[in-house]
């Protein structure tokens, strides 16, 4: 079943449509697999005669990206470190590669965008959200870390709301989200399309090779540039606190409908 959508209009704007509204667009390998598929046709593209000059990236249904599948992590959790280091993996790369497109990304955010899915905003050049959107880094309630998004939440938000937010777990509003950096732009849920064709215009009538080469530089200035055996480390972290104690604890905590044992109102 394909959980990921993608399709190309004539201008060469490229729409990946997030589609498990069922759980809202939780990510499990298949989804991620299908952002891959869709960041590998983009590349192809721009050796063809028809390269895409925008993506545009949306979740159907009520919200946007609840982050990991537990269900999902559940079972990666349970296999062996080499599939669980495959899956952090598999995980980092995507974002990783969505930061680095050539092109622009636009994000259009309606409802909640949670744990990994924050890392794709972060990953994105133009972020849109409606009024009513919230956010959350929220790993840490379940004993795991957002290791793999750190460097592109840090360069959205800067180190010290990384600090804020993924320790604390806390969720936070669509204002709180613009003014920290997260989103660019707030809007009436109703309005977000309106909104994102704006921007898309906008990036069409620039040329395509100076905003590819300022896109480029303006990387190269980041955190998102990470390099590789930095990368690798952060997926080696993200797999093994997987598997450690406090993270079956924490998942079978959510799984079951219970505080965790180090929640205070476990006690």
């Amino acid at each position: 079943m394909t959980t990921v959508l993608v399709g190309v209009d004539r201008r060469g704007v490229a729409s990946v449509t997030l589609d498990r509204p069922e759980v809202n667009n939780a990510y499990d390998e298949a989804m991620l697999r299908g952002l891959h598929a869709a960041i590998d046709a983009t590349e192809a593209s721009l050796r063809s005669e028809s390269p895409v000059r925008c993506v545009v990236l949306r979740g159907t249904g009520r919200h946007f990206q609840a982050g990991a599948d537990l269900s999902w992590l559940s079972a990666v959790q349970a296999g062996t470190p080499e599939e669980n280091l495959a899956a952090s993996e598999l995980t980092g790369t995507a974002i990783r590669r969505l930061s680095a497109l050539p092109v622009p990304v636009v994000v259009l955010v309606q409802g909640a965008c949670l744990g990994g899915g924050t890392g794709v905003l972060a990953a994105a050049d133009v972020v849109l959200c409606g009024k009513d959107s919230v956010f959350s880094i929220a790993e840490v309630r379940w004993g795991l870390h957002a290791s793999i998004i750190l460097p592109q939440l840090s360069d959205a938000i800067g180190p010290r709301q990384v600090r804020r937010y993924a320790l604390t777990g806390e969720r936070f509003d669509a204002a709180e989200a613009l003014r920290i950096g997260l989103v660019h732009d707030v809007v009436e849920r109703d309005m977000l399309e309106v909104r994102g064709a704006e921007v898309i215009e906008a990036i069409l009538a620039s040329g395509p090779g100076a905003v590819t080469v300022t896109k480029r530089l303006a990387r190269g200035l980041s955190r998102t540039a990470t390099a590789d055996w930095c990368f690798d480390r952060l997926v080696v972290e993200h797999s093994t606190s997987r598997q450690s104690a406090e993270a079956h604890e924490g998942l079978n905590a959510f799984l079951q409908k219970r505080p965790p044992a180090w929640a205070p109102s476990h006690r």
